[in-house]
């Protein structure tokens, strides 16, 4: 099971995750690259592997660097109101739909959202999945157009944020870059540590350079060393009672 399992234990989690000294190292030709990106499209595309504790830090430097209060994150829009209200005086985090231990909400995103002044944030994912990968991401590329909140980041698994087909079909990225030519692509380069995705999972990656760079054509965040996300998790049998399943 995870590293929370209780209210308590994700609130506390949450109050020690540290933001106030983060600072992405960025090369200025990749800023730039992405500033171009969010000027000529009004998006920059952000791909994760869900459950790595620095995400959110990757997050919140690429939005301090390109000046963004516009975010778009791969999660259950029906989690908007509880969401808000989280904004708004800490409440709201006992929806179970935060609690489904898939990695992409974390105690670390929770932190990030309340540091970024003036913050607007946009939850794509419709619901259920029909069985058809490539129609779910054309309806997240919806929503996120929809929204209107631009310019922004747009974080989600790094299997939808390709720009182009891929083997498992269509992703969003390759849809929100038909209707905007100019988008860019930012992938997260791991190195070797722990992540959480269900359960702790290792993950064995080579990655010499921190931070945001061009690399062999692509924009690419480097993570050398990456540790285990606080994930709140809850057993399925608790969470089907709680959903009314």
């Amino acid at each position: 099971m995870p590293g929370v399992d209780t209210l308590d234990g994700l609130l506390q989690a949450v109050a020690e995750f540290r933001t106030d000294d983060y600072e992405l190292p960025a090369e200025r030709a990749a800023v730039d690259r992405a500033g171009r990106s969010i000027e000529e499209s009004g998006l920059l595309l952000l791909g994760e592997v869900h459950g790595v504790r620095e995400n959110p830090l990757v997050i919140l430097g690429l939005m301090r660097l390109l000046g963004l209060t516009h975010l778009a994150l791969e999660w259950p829009a029906a989690l908007k109101p509880q969401l808000d209200a989280y904004l708004t005086d800490g409440t709201g985090l006992d929806h179970p739909l935060w609690w489904l231990g898939d990695g992409r909400v974390t105690a670390g995103h929770f932190a990030v959202l309340k540091a970024v002044p003036g913050l607007s944030v946009t939850l794509f994912d419709g619901g259920a999945f029909t069985g058809d990968w490539s129609q779910r991401d054309a309806s997240m590329a919806e929503q996120v157009l929809a929204a209107h909140a631009e310019p922004a980041l747009v974080v989600a698994g790094n299997a939808h944020t390709c720009t182009s087909p891929t083997e498992l079909g269509l992703p969003m990225g390759a849809c929100l870059a038909s209707a905007r030519p100019a988008l860019e692509s930012v992938r997260i380069d791991y190195g070797s540590g722990g992540y959480y995705n269900g359960e702790p999972r290792h993950m064995r990656g080579y990655c010499a350079v921190e931070g945001l760079r061009v690399f062999e054509g692509e924009l690419v965040v480097g993570l050398p060393e990456i540790s285990e996300a606080t994930v709140p998790h809850l057993p399925v049998e608790l969470l089907r009672e709680r959903l009314g399943l």
